[in-house]
């Protein structure tokens, strides 16, 4: 079916929807709009979190404590202000422990719209956090789509705000060191737990309760050690109890429940001896009760002591291992054998936990420490951190060539499992799509980046920025800010080193693109000039190329079009041979024309990018040219031709599943439909603008 109409711009308008069909008109485009079904666009999570780790069997009633927390919530109800609560202790003291035994006993329906929980310590770096990184994690488990989450901190805080207003949710923020890492986390509305070694007094300032969780009393650990001894007796026979040594043990663990229970397994595995002679054997000459730190270092040296092979192995691996959590394959790649014999022993003697994801371990922190100081010979732990560097190393080039595809890399494909001569380093069968590499990258990253600075530490720079090349899969999704800026900071001191020229141009360019998306564009102009004294020395046409291309998107971003044009016409240059790269130049030196006020030129060149994209069958730049050709249309005052242009790309971004582009999209949609005075554009266009908000976890605007 042919339909003509003029626009009341003086053109007439052709519709095509598929193959032969030919449509017209605002209202046809707005039932094309109402055809959407968000079928690529992810809904919230179906499922409410219940991220605080489960309580454990064996705890000691702590009535006092509990008692203290329910009078800080006496006051509290749904509709009450956002409330703090700050527990204060010692590591190991049994802070999360009591936590999750109180959300088990009496939170669980007291905020039905989810427990989020997220560790400090396992994205601490030298004293410091990534809250940024910390908040996009949270945003993510309530349901917000990845690509809608803003790049600064403070907008994401204030999206974390705006996501929990209105929600009864708990939020437990554990190993937090300072109040200006928890206030940026805090909730809109609910309660929030922040856990931590030393008083917050900024935060009690603010409101918070404050609560201090002492070490376990000798009753307290009594009980516990009775326990013990009645799982450690042998059959048929009772348990003798002696309150002497149960007090001196309490002692030797410093009334830390995380000493205690190690100590109990111990006990447990030797039914043959009697609590006198246990503690004789843990409490030893080192052991000073009035030095807790020393008291506990010397309950875990007795009980690794007693570890078989395989265990000891796998906890040296740990002292030696760089990064926070760990699974089977770094492990087995390091040459740790009978891993889940091994992960089975620390689990029971309650040194590792699980880490959040299944396969995915943590040892307590207190552990960590311990084990960090008893890696064996140094030169078993220097070969240990190596192979761990080669695993990290291959499997993230794999991950980058799944998630990104083609694309221009400095270093070599790793070989594929099935060439000849090539090894076994654990990285095959990780993941084998694109999405499942995204993921691993993602829950790896602490340790990408842990393993990076160690590499650094140790001069392997060739390793250093062949890997931080493969982190680009990764930032490049997921906006890691804090990371990706550390990571490639310490990836150009490595291209020097190594006298790559080439990827420290590349890498200047991405650590630019990263301040270009922060809004920091003097500390991109700087990268990039760094750079761009290097061009001379580099072959590749295509480096001079990205360098130009991100210095045009500044001055775009500038609002300084014509230096943009220029750029980006070098850049166009630059691309000759390369197709994709050439729709991709041409495309942005579309949008620099029309900010430069000439639209129908830049209607020009982005037909002619989007006929090559639509021959190369490039959906994704399809998409984006789609996008500007509908302003270019707006522009020139041909509103039903730009209206359906932007209706195609909103179709085409709900297929590929394009969240950000369909956004704008429909924002664009609904600008056209206030110009015509449409009410059937208006109405669609608001309508699925709404959907799409609440499906991607991020609700209304206030007002």
């Amino acid at each position: 079916m042919d339909s003509d109409r003029s626009d009341g711009a003086g053109e007439t308008v052709r519709n095509a929807v598929s193959g032969d069909t030919v449509v017209a008109g605002p209202v046809v485009q707005a039932g094309r709009i109402e055809s959407l079904t968000f079928a690529a666009a992810p809904a919230p999570p179906p499922l409410t979190p219940r991220q605080v780790p489960p309580p454990r069997p064996g705890f000691v009633n702590r009535t006092a404590e509990f008692a203290a927390l329910g009078a800080a919530l006496a006051s509290y109800g749904p509709d009450s202000p956002p409330a703090t609560i700050v527990i204060t202790g010692l590591g190991g003291v049994g802070k999360t422990e009591l936590v999750s035994q109180w959300v088990w006993r009496e939170l669980a329906e007291r905020f039905p719209d989810g427990q989020l929980y997220v560790d400090l310590g396992e994205g601490r770096r030298d004293g410091g956090i990534d809250v940024g990184g910390v908040i996009g994690t949270l945003l993510r488990a309530l349901g917000v789509h990845e690509s809608l989450i803003p790049a600064g901190t403070a907008d994401r805080s204030a999206l974390f705000r705006s996501a929990t207003a209105g929600r009864r949710l708990l939020v437990v923020i554990d190993n937090a060191q300072h109040a200006a890492e928890v206030r940026p986390v805090l909730p809109g509305h609910g309660l929030a737990v922040v856990l931590s070694r030393k008083r917050l007094a900024s935060l009690e300032l603010d409101g918070a309760v404050a609560l201090t969780v002492a070490p376990l009393d000798a009753d307290a650990g009594l009980q516990l050690v009775r326990r013990w001894q009645h799982s450690a007796a042998e059959p048929g026979t009772a348990p003798a109890a002696d309150p002497g040594a149960a007090a001196r043990l309490v002692a030797a663990c410093g009334g830390l429940p995380l000493a205690l229970r190690a100590a109990g397994e111990w006990l447990i595995e030797r039914p043959h001896m009697s609590l006198e002679a246990v503690v004789d054997a843990l409490a030893d000459e080192q052991i000073r009760p009035a030095d807790t730190g020393r008291s506990v270092a010397a309950v875990f040296d007795a009980v690794t002591a007693t570890f078989c092979p395989h265990t000891l192995a796998l906890y040296r691996f740990l002292g030696a291992f760089p990064g926070t959590t760990f699974t089977a394959e770094a492990a087995e790649a390091a040459g740790v054998t009978r891993f889940e014999d091994g992960l089975r022993d620390l689990r029971a003697a309650h040194m590792a936990v699980g880490a959040g994801t299944p396969g995915r371990f943590r040892l307590h922190d207190v552990v960590a420490a311990h084990a960090r100081a008893r890696t064996g010979p140094e030169e078993d732990a220097a070969q240990v951190r190596r192979r761990v560097t080669d695993f990290y190393l291959t499997a993230a080039a794999r991950a980058d060539r799944l998630v990104l595809g083609p694309r221009l890399r400095l270093q070599e494909a790793p070989p594929a499992a099935s060439a000849p001569g090539a090894a076994t380093d654990g990285s095959q069968g990780l993941f084998d799509t694109g999405a499942e590499a995204l993921e691993w990258l993602d829950a790896e990253r602490a340790n990408l980046l842990a393993v990076l600075r160690m590499a650094a530490d140790e001069g392997r720079h060739d390793a250093v920025w062949r890997l931080c090349e493969s982190l680009w899969a990764l930032y490049h999704s997921r906006k890691h800010y804090a990371d990706w800026i550390e990571s490639h900071r310490l990836g150009i001191e490595a291209a020097r080193w190594e006298g790559r020229t080439d990827a420290e141009v590349r890498m200047r360019n991405q650590l630019a693109r990263a301040h270009y998306s922060l809004g920091e564009y003097d500390l991109a102009d700087a990268e990039l000039g760094s750079a761009e004294e290097l061009l001379d020395a580099v072959a590749d046409a295509r480096l001079p190329g990205m360098i130009r291309e991100t210095q045009g998107l500044l001055c775009l971003a500038r609002r300084r079009p014509e230096e943009a044009i220029a750029l980006f016409t070098r850049a166009l240059h630059a691309n000759e041979g390369d197709t994709h790269g050439i729709v991709v130049q041409t495309y942005n030196l579309g949008q620099a024309v029309l900010a430069a006020g000439r639209p129908q030129e830049a209607l020009d060149l982005l037909d002619g990018a989007m006929a090559t994209a639509r021959a190369e069958g490039d959906d994704a730049m399809r998409l984006r040219i789609g996008i500007v050709r509908g302003r270019a249309y707006r522009a020139c005052g041909r509103f039903a031709h730009a209206l359906e242009a932007v209706t195609d790309a909103a179709l085409l971004a709900e297929r590929l599943g394009q969240v950000v582009k369909l956004k704008e999209a429909l924002e664009l949609a609904v600008e056209l439909g206030d110009r015509i005075q449409n009410p059937q554009v208006q109405r669609a266009g608001r309508r699925m603008m709404s959907e799409l908000r609440q499906r991607t976890g991020i609700g209304e605007p206030v007002g």
